[in-house]
């Protein structure tokens, strides 16, 4: 092999890494999330606490910035009394102490007249940066009994629709983390391009090229099923203008809270979301085309206590990243369970030396294993003188679907067989 031909390969294997962000995506979270224990859950008896995003200050205090509202109102009274409070902790993960509330909904004409929701509170060029949502009634007044009322009924109230479709994203500054908030006097971004009908739930980084990424939901345009998508917009200053991308950061399931941030050592783009049923995370190398993470569930919707018990909520929504020293140490959540949400604090430990995680420790204390391969082969018959058991590539190539296998049951079996693990592959060859 000539020195050349060993170059251009190198240059093509280069290229294919540069090209998937394979080398690069190397960010693992999951195995390293710890139990959490009563310091690391922040509820209120007379408050629903509901999303969380932290800050640390020169002097090494955590500020938390998250929402709530009055447990009178319901659940549902996060869309017209909501208010954005923050508390205060030695440690990012808790124990949080109440200290103020910063923002609540203007009332009167203004874009953000009802409710303050999903904060985001960030620090660039000196200043501080409080993203948050609200809405207004599109010209129309509503009093304080008719927001009660429309908190109580939930989404059924004829106001619940027009509220809906009103909420926009906006950012106030301040100098300081005791405020005061100078709030603008329009919303940051208009949805367009991959959403539609509102712009909800913000998250924002800097980039090393100096601009600012904003990801904001919206509803999927031109989509009769209640399917929300995640857009990108950029801009060269934290508080716009903004232009939004024509390419989505997730259209291809119902999602929802962003949070995104940019990790120096993997040099890429990072955004964690809720997906109902799961946490997830997508990549992306530029901040512009995003894919699945190689982690790409970090977690599914339940929490492992210290004591032992697992916590299995309702709803688990809000996920964000704390990043300290260039290392990820918390994911908060927003927690509902019955009557009850709350914030809850997981740190993230990752130990200074190798040790196995819990894939690999698994795998160490399996004893008896079986591997079960589904290969089906659709070349001609006469290739290997199968006239009779022939299928035609073209017309039955459906036979392999290996939606239609029930491999529920092939685990079931392997169970009862004794066996503690079991590795299932399929093929399908065409020729």
């Amino acid at each position: 092999m000539t020195v050349r031909s060993i170059l251009i390969g190198l240059l093509v294997i280069t290229l294919m890494l540069d090209t998937y962000g394979q080398a690069a995506d190397a960010l693992f979270i999951r195995d390293y999330i710890q139990p959490v224990t009563d310091e690391n859950i922040f509820s209120d008896p007379e408050y629903y606490n509901w999303g969380s995003s932290i800050v640390r200050d020169d002097q090494g205090m955590y500020h938390l910035f998250y929402a709530r509202w009055r447990r009178d109102l319901h659940f549902t009274g996060w869309l017209t009394h909501s208010e954005i409070a923050h508390a205060v902790s030695e440690h990012p993960w808790g124990p949080w102490e109440y200290k103020e509330t910063v923002l609540k909904g203007r009332r009167g004409n203004h874009w953000d007249a009802i409710t303050a929701h999903n904060p985001k509170i960030k620090f660039f060029n000196g200043k501080y940066y409080l993203y948050y949502i609200s809405t207004n009634a599109g010209g129309k007044t509503l009093t304080e009994s008719q927001l009660v009322e429309t908190a109580k009924t939930g989404y059924t109230h004829e106001n619940w629709k027009p509220l809906r479709e009103h909420q926009r994203t906006g950012v106030a500054a301040a100098n300081s983390l005791d405020g005061p908030w100078v709030r603008p006097e329009q919303p940051l971004i208009e949805p367009s391009g991959p959403i539609t009908t509102l712009t909800v739930n913000p998250a924002i980084t800097q980039g090393p090229d100096g601009k600012f990424y904003l990801i904001v939901k919206g509803d999927k345009p031109n989509e009769e099923r209640f399917i929300r998508n995640q857009a990108i917009a950029i801009s060269d200053h934290p508080d716009g203008p903004f232009i939004m991308q024509d390419k989505p950061v997730i259209d291809y399931l119902d999602t929802e809270d962003m949070s995104l941030w940019y990790d120096p050592e993997y040099q890429h783009y990072y955004g964690v979301f809720h997906a109902h049923s799961f946490i997830g995370m997508v990549s992306s190398r530029d901040g512009k085309n995003w894919r699945k993470a190689t982690e790409y569930v970090l977690t599914q919707k339940k929490i492992l206590q210290a004591n032992g018990d697992t916590l299995v909520p309702e709803r688990m929504e809000r996920p964000f990243v704390f990043y300290e020293d260039g290392k990820p140490v918390v994911l908060s959540v927003a927690v509902k369970k019955g009557d009850d949400s709350y914030c809850v604090f997981l740190p993230i430990i990752k130990p200074d030396f190798p040790v196995p995680n819990k894939r690999q420790l698994a795998w160490q204390d399996a004893e008896l294993g079986a591997l079960i391969s589904y290969d089906l082969h659709v070349f001609d018959g006469e290739q290997y003188n199968q006239r009779e058991n022939r299928i035609n590539p073209v017309a039955n190539y459906q036979a392999f679907n290996p939606k239609n296998l029930d491999t529920d049951q092939w685990i079931k079996s392997i169970k009862d067989a004794g066996f503690t693990f079991a590795i299932l592959t399929a093929s399908h060859e065409t020729g």
